[in-house]
C-alpha cells in the first residue's frame, strides 16, 4: 500500500526535514499547518497548506486548523468497506495515508517557573490527539508517526518499498500510549491547581490516579525464583543506571532505594548499607572514606554482602577499601574514573549511579487496591522538647539528631542506638519495642555504654527504657504520646538520662 500523501504537522521539528525530503523524492503531497509549513517551505520543500487542500480556513487564532470533516473523512476511511469509500467519493474526499504529528509541549511549558494556569491550557493539544487518534485507529490504511525516533525505520521501509503491519502496528501502539501519557499530565496538572496548596490531611491525596508504566527491565525472578517480576517506571528518562555488574534483582532495586534514600538523609559526606532493607552500618564524617570505615566497622559481619549507598562521588579511595569485600551494589550519584579501574576487576559487582530523587507519591499494593502516600520525610529539631531532668548537651542533641535519622530508616518495630556518628546496634522490625530494644544491644560491636537511642514510636511502657539504661545508653530520643509518657519520663529521670519527645512518629512497614 502506497503513501501518496501525508499530513505533516509537529512541534517537535527533530528530524521532520529528513523525513519530509523522503517523501517528497517520492512525489507524496504533502499537507501542513503553521510553523511546520513555513519549517518544509524555508528548506524548499513543497507544501500544501491545509486550509487550501480541505477549503476551510484557520480560525479561532490557530485553535481550530484540521478539525474538519474533509481532513477526518480521509484519515478516517476504511478503505476495505465500499460504504466508506462511496462517502468519499461524494464529498470529494481523497486518501491521506501518513499522519506525522507530535504534541503541543505541555509537559514542559509546565515545567517552567511562573507558568499560570491559563498560559499551560493554550498548551493542551486538540487536533494532534485527534489526528494521531483517528490514524491509530485506522492504522491498516493510514500511518501514524508521532515521535521522531520512528521516524529513520519508517524512511527505511519507505524507499524499500513496503510499510509493514508490523512497523503499523508499532506505531498505532505508540500513539495510544502518548495521547494517555499526555492526557494524564493535563489531568494531575489541573488537580494540583485545583487543590491549590497541599495540605497536611488525606483529603490533599487526588480522587483518581492512572498509572501508564513503561516495562523498563525484566527481572531473573521476584523475592523468590518461583516467582516472576520485571521492573516498571513512569517516566522515559531512566530512574538510575547501571555501569557495571551482574544483572539486577527484585531484592537488588529494594536495597538499593533504601541504601541511597538513607545516605541522602545527611547533609555531611555519608555511607549507608543496607541489608534486606534495613541499614547494618551508617556513619558520616568529614570524608567519604572515614565515613564508608567506620559503618563498615559497625558491624562487619553483616556488611558482607551487603548494599553501600553514598551521597557523594565514591572515589578512587573508597573504591580501593572495599575492593576485597563480597558487597552486592554500589550506588551512588557518581563514580570516579578512577573508582571504576579498580571495582572493574569485580565483573559481578553492581554499580549504579541515580539522584535519587523521591516521587510525589509512593505506590504499593495491598488488599487488592493501591495505598498512595507521601514520603516520609523527618522534620528538624523546631518541634522537639526535652522532657528530662538532664538537659541534653550540645553534643548530645548531635547525636541524637543523627540516631533519630538512621531510626526513621529502619523497619519497625525499631531501636537505634549510635554515637554521634555512626551506628552501633540496630534492633529492627521486631514485634515489641523491648525485643527491638534487645537486638539493638545484642548487636553492639561498639560499646553501648554512653550511646544515643531513637525508637522509631513510643515506648508504651518504661520496660524498654530500662533495658536501654541497664546498657549504659545515655540519651533517648522517640516521638512521645503515649499514655504512659510520664511513667517513662520518670524512668529517664530516676536513671539520669536525658530524653527528647520530637512529636513525630516514623513508622516503616
Amino acid at each position: 500500500m502506497g503513501i501518496e500523501r501525508a499530513i505533516l504537522s509537529v512541534s517537535d521539528k527533530t528530524g521532520i526535514l529528513d523525513l519530509a525530503r523522503a517523501l517528497a523524492a517520492k512525489n507524496v503531497e504533502i499537507l501542513s499547518t503553521g510553523g511546520t509549513a513555513k519549517h518544509l517551505q524555508d528548506a524548499g520543500i513543497p507544501v500544501t497548506p491545509i486550509a487550501s487542500w480541505s477549503g476551510a480556513p484557520e480560525i479561532l487564532g490557530g485553535r481550530v486548523k484540521t478539525l474538519t470533516p474533509k481532513v477526518f473523512g480521509a484519515i478516517l476511511a476504511d478503505r476495505s468497506k465500499p460504504e466508506h469509500v462511496a462517502d468519499c467519493e461524494r464529498q470529494g474526499i481523497p486518501n491521506i495515508d501518513l499522519v506525522v504529528v507530535n504534541l503541543y509541549p505541555f509537559e514542559q511549558t509546565i515545567a517552567r517557573g511562573g507558568v499560570t494556569v491559563e498560559e499551560a491550557i493554550e498548551q493542551i493539544d486538540i487536533g494532534g490527539p485527534s489526528m494521531l487518534r483517528a490514524a491509530a485507529k485506522n492504522h491498516k490504511h493510514v500511518l501514524p508517526l508521532c515521535d521522531p525516533h520512528m521516524y529513520e525505520e519508517f524512511i527505511e521501509l519507505f524507499e524499500a518499498g513496503e510499510i509493514t503491519d508490523e512497523f503499523r502496528m508499532h506505531a498505532a501502539i505508540a500513539v495510544f500510549s502518548t495521547t494517555a501519557i499526555y492526557d494524564l499530565t493535563i489531568s494531575q496538572y489541573l488537580i494540583e491547581q485545583s487543590q491549590g496548596e497541599a495540605v497536611s490531611d488525606a483529603s490533599s491525596a487526588p480522587q483518581s490516579m492512572e498509572l501508564e508504566l513503561q516495562k523498563f527491565q525484566d527481572l531473573r525472578y521476584g523475592e523468590n525464583p518461583q516467582q516472576k517480576a520485571a521492573f516498571y517506571i513512569a517516566t522515559e528518562e531512566p530512574p538510575f543506571h547501571q555501569l557495571q555488574g551482574k544483572e539486577l534483582s527484585y531484592n537488588n532495586l529494594l536495597d538499593l532505594d533504601a541504601a541511597i534514600r538513607l545516605a541522602n538523609a545527611f547533609r555531611e559526606p555519608a555511607i549507608a548499607i543496607i541489608k534486606h532493607t534495613n541499614p547494618c552500618g551508617v556513619a558520616r564524617r568529614d570524608s567519604l572514606l572515614d565515613a564508608l570505615k567506620a559503618a563498615i566497622e559497625s558491624d562487619p559481619v553483616s556488611a558482607f554482602g551487603g548494599i553501600i549507598g553514598s551521597n557523594r562521588e565514591l572515589d578512587g579511595a573508597c573504591a580501593r577499601a572495599v575492593a576485597d569485600m563480597f558487597l552486592e551494589v554500589i550506588v551512588a550519584p557518581s563514580f570516579s574514573e578512577e573508582a571504576l579501574d579498580v571495582l572493574a576487576k569485580k565483573k559481578n559487582l553492581r554499580l549504579v549511579t541515580t539522584s535519587a530523587t523521591l516521587p510525589e507519591y509512593e505506590l504499593r499494593s495491598a488488599a487488592g487496591g493501591i495505598l498512595a502516600q507521601n514520603p516520609d520525610r523527618v522534620s528538624g529539631r523546631g518541634s522537639w522538647n526535652v522532657v528530662t531532668e538532664k538537659q541534653p548537651s550540645a553534643q548530645e542533641m548531635a547525636g541524637l539528631e543523627f540516631a533519630w535519622l538512621v531510626c526513621a530508616h529502619v523497619k519497625s518495630n525499631a531501636i537505634v542506638l549510635t554515637n554521634e556518628s555512626q551506628s552501633v546496634g540496630i534492633g529492627a522490625g521486631q514485634m515489641s519495642r523491648v525485643d527491638a530494644a534487645k537486638v539493638a544491644i545484642m548487636k553492639s560491636i561498639l560499646p553501648a555504654a554512653g550511646s544515643f537511642a531513637a525508637s522509631d514510636a513510643f515506648f508504651p511502657f518504661r520496660d524498654g527504657l530500662d533495658i536501654l539504661a541497664d546498657a549504659g545508653v545515655r540519651a533517648v530520643i522517640q516521638p512521645g504520646g503515649s499514655v504512659r509518657d510520664a511513667e517513662v519520663i520518670a524512668a529517664a529521670n530516676e536513671r539520669g538520662m536525658a530524653m527528647v519527645f520530637t512529636g513525630e512518629r516514623h513508622f516503616r512497614h
